[in-house]
C-alpha cells in the first residue's frame, strides 16, 4: 500500500497547490508527532494545508482529530507564522523536499518539508537559519540539522536538463549483472519508479535485465524479503529477458525522452487523480460472497501498469490523496471485519466438514465390520481350527517364543491352518488371521441352480482379528453387534449433527450480523469534542466539563469557558477545575450548580479518601490568571477575585449509564426531557397537588410540597388574618420545612425567618447564592412513605405558624408526642420568638441602635462595599474577557452559544422503541442526574476495579429485558477503556439484583 509521495507526486501537488499562494495563515494545529494542519484563509475562502513529515502535502475537506494540547513545535510554528500570507510554495531542485515560504523580507520565514526516508519538518528565518526542528540530527561532521545552523539547501539534488543517451549507457555497464533496468533508470532520471514502469513497459521494457558487470563476492547486496516476494512477482507478471544495448537502447531512449516530457507537462498544468483499488470478496449471511474495492494507491496519471486494476478518478490529484488517507481508517475498519466474518464462515465450514468426515467413517466402519463377519462365517471350520491351535498351545504352557516358533514352522510345511495366522497378539488374547473369500475363485453353475452362490457378494481379502476366548461363530456375531452399534451411532450422530450445523449457521449469520453493525456503528461514531475532558449533560441540559488533569484544568479556562458561563471549584486538593456552559447568559438553577458540585468534588482527592466537603461556584470574570504580587500561579491554578458562593456538601455519588445519539427525525420526540422544573413539577411536567391546611392528607410522592393558605372570601367574609388586612398583605411568604423522618410539615413566615434563624441552621434543600436569595433545589421523587406511617397508625402533621401565633411552637416546646421530639437549638429560638413577637420593626431599630449595633444595615453596607470590590475587578478585567483576543499559544472556543444547546438535543439518556439510534456514549455522572435514564448503576468509592466495574455495568444492561437488539449492538460497540477512563478511583458498583450477575 503506496502512503509516501514520489517524485513526480511532488512535482504535481507543488504545481496544483500554487492556487494557495497569497492567502494567510489563521491557525495551526497538530494531529500527531509528525502530522500538522494548516489553516488558510482568503476574503471569503478558506482551506486547511496538511503536511506529515516524510509522507505527503496537500489540503483536505476531511476532519482530523486535533491534538488535546498544542505541541511545542505548533506553539513555535504558531508564534512566527500566524497571519503571514503565504508567499511561495516550491520544490527544492528536484529533491523530494518542499519550501513554504510565508512572509517577505527580513520578516520572511520558511517551512521545510522533506518527504524522504523519515522526513523531517524545520523553520527557518529569512536567512535559512533554522529557528527550530522536528526530528534534530547530523549527517556526517559537517551538516547538522539542529536549531542556530543553516539550512544545507544546496545539498539538494539538482535538475541539470535532459540526461544524454551515453550517461545511460554508462549506468547500464556499470550496474551488477542482473539487475532490473528499472532499477538502474531510477537514480538517473529523477521521476519517480510509477512513471519508469509506465514508459519501459509501453515499449515492452520492463521485464529487462542488464547484462552490466559480475558482481565480486562480497559485493552483493542482501535481498529483502519483500524485494524478494515483488521481484518473483514482476517475473510471474511480465516474464524475464536480457537488455541488448545494440537492439534495445533506440526503445530505451525514447521510453526516456517521454519520462522527462511528462514531468514537464506535470510542473506546468493540474494533474488528475486515480486512486488504484484492489477487489476484495466478503462472506455474506446467505453463503454467497460480495465484492468490495480496497484503495492500495494514489497516482496523477493513469499509468500503464494499472491497466487491469479498478481505478477511481478524481478531478485533481490533491482531491484523490485527500480521499485515500481520509477513507484509511474507515478502510481498516472494512478489512477488520472482512477478517472476522472470514473466522467465522471458517468455523462454519469446520463444522460442515468435520460432520461429513464422521458420518463417512461411521458409515465405513459398518461396511468393514460386516465384511470381517462374513470372512469369519464363510471361513468358520479354519478359524475354528486355528483358534483350537494356539488355545491348546497356551493350555499346555507353552511360552509365546514356542507358540510363535511353533507357527512358523507349521507355515513353512505349508499348514492351511498356519498359513492363515498373521500375527499373534497373546497379550490382548486375540490372533489376527488372513481371511480370504473361499467363493471368489469358484466359477457359477451354468444351470445356476444354486440362488445363494449368484447373490453371494463377492469380499476382498481381509486380515481380521479374533478373540480367543470366543468361537468362530461368536466372533462373527461380535462383528454384526458392533455394525448394529456403529449404524445407530450413525443415526445419532445425523440428528445431533443437524441440530449443531444448525445452530453453527445461526451463530455464524449472527456473527456477520454482528460485524456489520460494528462497523456502521464504529464509522457512524462522532468524537464530541467534550469527550477529552470530564462531562455529563446535567438535569436541566446543560453542559458541564471538568478537566483531567492541571493542564487541562487551564484548557478548560482558558479556551472553553466563556463571559456566561459559571466556574465550580473545591478547596480540596485534585479537585477538578469544573466549568457550567451556558451559551443563553440566565442564571443556572441551583440543581445544576449542585451535580457540578458533585463532579468538581468527585475528581479530587475526596473519592479515595471518602470525605464530604463542599464545593463553591462563581462567575467566569471572577476568575483570573494573574497572581498577586510577588506570587507565582502554577499550571491549572487560578486567582478567584471577590465572593464564593459555596454549595451544600456534596455526597461522593456517581452513576454509570448510556446516552444514544438520535437520528434526526427522533430528536423532536426528546426534546425538553432536561429542563429546567419549577417549585412543585414533577417529571412529566404537571404540578404536585396543592394541599389545604384543613385538609387531613398530605401528599409524599415528592419532596417539594405545596400549601394553598388560601381560604373562601365568599364563605369567611374576611382575610385570614386581621394583621394581613392591615399590612396590605394578603398571602404572605411562606418557607415550607420537612421533616423527612416524621412525615412533619411546618409553615413559617419569611420575615421572620429572616431575623430568627442562624446562619447555621439553613432549610434544607435551600441554597444561597451570594445574594441573601434562597432558592429550592427541586429534589428527584422518591417513594411515598405515606404507606410507611400508615402502618405506625400516625398521620403527617401539617403545622400552620403565622407570624401573629405561636401556639404550635408551644405544643411542640412541651414535647407533644404526634410532633415528635424539637431539634437542637430549636427550643431557644421558640422561645425568642414568645419574647420578641410584639415588637415591630421600629422598635428593633431603636433597640439595636442603643446596643450600638448597625443590625441589617452593618450587612448592606458589607454587602454594597463587597459589590463595588466586585465591580472595580470587574472593570479592570472587562477587555480581557468580553471579547479577546487570545493570547499567543491560546485557542478560544470558535463554537457558536447556540450549538451547544443544539447539539445536546441529539443525545438521550431515555430512548424508545420508536427511536433511530447511531451510536451510543459512555458517561459518569452524578446519580441524581440520571434520574431517568434507561440504563444506569451508582458508583460510589470502593475497593473494585475500575475496567471491571465498567465491564459489569455493561453487562447488566445488556441483560436487561428492556434492553431492545439495536441497543445490546451500540453497547457492545463501546470500548471498555472509554467507559472506565471517567471513573475517578477504585469504585464499588451497586445494582439491583448484583449478585446475580456476579454469578
Amino acid at each position: 500500500m503506496k502512503t509516501r509521495f514520489n517524485t513526480y507526486d511532488i512535482v504535481c501537488i507543488v504545481t496544483e497547490l500554487q492556487k494557495l499562494i497569497g492567502m494567510r495563515v489563521n491557525q495551526i494545529y497538530d494531529i500527531d508527532n509528525r502530522t500538522y494542519l494548516i489553516r488558510l484563509q482568503r476574503t471569503e475562502e478558506k482551506v486547511v494545508l496538511l503536511l506529515e513529515s516524510g509522507n505527503r502535502l496537500h489540503t483536505t475537506a476531511f476532519e482530523w482529530p486535533k491534538n488535546v494540547a498544542p505541541s511545542g513545535f505548533t506553539m513555535k510554528l504558531r508564534k512566527h507564522l500566524k497571519n503571514k500570507r503565504l508567499e511561495s510554495l516550491t520544490q527544492v531542485g528536484c529533491d523530494r523536499i518542499v519550501n513554504l515560504q510565508f512572509g517577505t523580507g527580513e520578516a520572511a520565514y520558511h517551512v521545510i518539508l522533506e518527504l524522504y526516508d523519515r522526513g523531517n519538518v524545520l523553520l527557518c528565518d529569512y536567512e535559512m537559519t533554522i529557528l527550530n526542528v522536528l526530528r534534530p540530527h547530523a549527517e556526517g561532521e559537517e551538516v547538522r540539522f539542529v536549531v542556530r545552523e543553516k539550512y544545507p539547501l544546496q545539498r539538494a539534488k539538482q535538475n541539470t536538463g535532459p540526461i544524454s543517451e551515453a550517461a545511460i549507457r554508462e549506468g547500464i555497464e556499470n550496474a551488477q549483472a542482473g539487475t532490473a533496468l528499472r532499477n538502474v533508470l531510477n537514480p538517473l532520471l529523477n521521476c519517480g519508479p510509477s512513471v519508469i514502469d509506465h514508459v519501459l513497459l509501453k515499449r515492452d521494457l520492463l521485464a529487462c535485465k542488464v547484462r552490466g558487470k559480475k558482481a565480486e563476492e562480497g559485493e552483493q547486496p542482501a535481498e529483502t524479503g519483500k524485494k524478494r516476494k515483488q521481484k518473483q512477482k514482476d517475473t510471474a507478471k511480465y516474464g524475464s529477458k536480457e537488455f541488448s544495448l545494440d537492439s534495445d537502447m533506440t526503445n530505451l531512449m525514447e521510453a526516456v525522452v517521454e519520462a522527462q516530457e511528462m514531468m514537464e507537462k506535470a510542473s506546468s498544468a493540474p494533474s488528475k487523480g486515480f486512486v488504484i483499488q484492489k477487489e476484495e470478496k466478503r462472506p455474506t449471511q446467505s453463503g454467497e460472497e460480495e465484492s468490495f474495492f480496497v484503495n492500495v494507491e494514489y497516482h496523477p496519471f493513469p499509468f500503464q501498469q494499472f491497466n487491469d486494476r479498478p481505478c477511481k478518478e478524481f478531478e485533481s490529484f490533491d482531491a484523490s490523496v485527500d480521499e485515500f488517507h481520509s477513507t484509511l481508517e474507515g478502510q481498516k475498519i472494512d478489512l477488520k471485519a472482512m477478517q472476522q466474518e472470514r473466522d467465522a464462515m471458517k468455523k462454519l465450514t469446520n463444522v460442515r466438514t468435520d460432520h461429513a468426515k464422521r458420518l463417512e467413517e461411521l458409515t465405513k466402519n459398518q461396511l468393514v465390520d460386516r465384511d470381517r463377519a462374513e470372512l469369519i462365517t464363510r471361513n468358520q471350520e479354519l478359524v475354528d481350527k486355528a483358534i483350537y491351535v494356539i488355545q491348546s498351545a497356551l493350555a499346555n504352557q507353552l511360552a509365546w517364543p514356542e507358540i510363535q516358533e511353533m507357527v512358523k514352522t507349521a507355515q513353512a510345511e505349508q499348514n492351511p491352518v498356519a498359513l492363515i495366522i498373521k500375527q499373534l497378539k497373546l497379550e490382548v488374547n486375540s490372533i489376527s488371521l488372513q481371511l480370504s473369500d473361499p467363493y471368489s475363485n469358484l466359477e457359477e453353475d451354468s444351470d445356476e441352480e444354486d440362488n445363494d452362490d449368484e447373490d453371494r457378494e463377492r469380499l476382498e481379502p481381509m486380515v481380521v482379528d479374533v478373540d480367543l476366548c470366543l468361537s468362530a461363530f461368536a466372533n462373527a456375531r461380535k462383528y454384526y453387534d458392533q455394525k448394529r452399534i456403529a449404524a445407530r451411532k450413525e443415526q445419532k450422530t445425523i440428528e445431533s449433527s443437524g441440530k449443531a450445523l444448525k445452530s453453527a449457521e445461526r451463530r455464524t449469520h449472527q456473527t456477520l450480523k454482528e460485524v456489520k453493525t460494528m462497523t456502521n456503528i464504529s464509522k457512524a461514531r462522532k468524537v464530541y469534542w467534550f469527550e477529552k475532558f470530564y462531562w455529563f449533560i446535567s438535569s436541566e441540559n446543560y453542559l458541564v466539563i471538568g478537566g483531567r488533569d492541571q493542564q487541562q484544568n487551564e484548557m478548560i479556562v482558558k479556551r472553553y469557558m466563556r463571559p456566561t458561563d459559571i466556574y465550580v471549584h473545591a478547596e480540596i486538593q485534585g479537585a477538578s477545575s469544573v466549568v457550567i456552559r451556558n451559551p443563553s447568559g440566565n442564571e443556572v438553577p441551583p440543581k445544576t450548580l449542585l451535580e457540578a458540585g458533585t463532579m468538581a468534588i468527585s475528581y479530587s482527592v475526596a473519592w479515595d479518601a471518602k470525605v464530604v466537603t463542599s464545593a463553591y461556584w462563581v462567575k467566569s470574570d471572577q476568575v483570573s490568571k494573574t497572581a498577586p504580587t510577588g506570587e507565582y500561579l502554577g499550571t491549572g491554578s487560578f486567582m478567584i477575585r471577590g465572593k464564593k458562593n459555596f454549595l451544600p456538601p456534596c455526597q461522593l455519588v456517581l452513576g454509570m449509564s448510556f446516552m444514544f445519539r438520535l437520528e434526526d427525525s427522533s430528536v423532536e420526540r426528546h426534546r425538553g426531557e432536561r429542563r429546567v422544573r419549577q417549585f412543585g413539577e414533577d417529571d412529566d411536567g404537571s404540578l404536585s397537588r396543592q394541599t389545604s391546611v384543613d385538609t387531613e392528607k398530605l401528599s409524599t410522592v415528592s419532596e417539594e410540597v405545596e400549601i394553598d393558605l388560601e381560604k373562601d372570601d365568599d364563605e369567611n367574609g374576611k382575610s385570614s388574618s386581621d394583621s394581613d388586612d392591615e399590612s396590605g398583605v394578603k398571602y404572605p411568604d411562606t418557607h415550607v420545612k420537612i421533616d423527612h423522618d416524621t412525615g412533619r410539615v411546618t409553615l413559617k413566615s419569611d420575615a421572620l425567618m429572616e431575623r430568627l434563624t442562624s446562619i447555621e441552621e439553613k432549610p434544607e434543600n435551600t441554597i444561597y447564592l451570594g445574594d441573601d436569595k434562597p432558592y429550592i433545589i427541586p429534589a428527584d421523587p422518591r417513594p411515598s412513605k405515606k404507606k410507611q406511617q400508615k402502618k405506625k397508625g400516625k398521620e403527617p402533621i401539617i403545622e400552620e405558624q403565622p407570624e401573629s401565633k405561636t401556639q404550635s411552637d408551644e405544643e411542640d416546646s412541651r414535647g407533644d408526642g404526634k410532633l415528635g421530639q424539637m431539634k437542637r437549638g430549636q427550643k431557644g429560638k421558640l422561645k425568642k420568638m414568645k419574647k420578641y413577637k410584639d415588637q415591630d420593626e421600629d422598635e428593633r431599630k431603636q433597640r439595636m441602635e442603643i446596643l450600638k449595633s448597625d443590625g441589617r444595615g452593618a450587612k448592606e453596607k458589607k454587602k454594597k462595599a463587597q459589590e463595588e470590590e466586585l465591580k472595580k475587578f470587574n472593570r479592570r478585567n472587562v477587555a480581557a474577557r468580553k471579547p479577546r483576543e487570545p493570547v499567543e499559544g491560546e485557542e478560544l472556543d470558535e463554537t457558536p452559544a447556540a450549538a451547544d444547546v443544539d447539539m445536546l438535543d441529539f443525545l438521550t439518556g431515555a430512548p424508545v422503541e420508536e427511536d433511530e439510534l447511531l451510536f451510543a456514549v459512555p458517561v459518569i455522572a452524578p446519580y441524581q442526574t440520571l434520574h431517568n435514564y434507561k440504563f444506569k448503576v451508582k458508583l460510589t468509592p470502593g475497593t473494585g476495579r475500575r475496567g471491571k466495574a465498567s465491564k459489569m455495568a455493561v453487562m447488566i444492561f445488556q441483560k436487561d429485558k428492556n434492553c431492545t437488539n439495536r441497543e445490546k449492538d451500540l453497547l457492545r460497540s463501546v470500548k471498555e477503556e472509554m467507559i472506565a477512563r471517567n471513573i475517578p478511583g477504585k469504585v464499588k458498583l451497586s445494582a439491583p439484583q448484583l449478585q446475580k450477575f456476579k454469578k
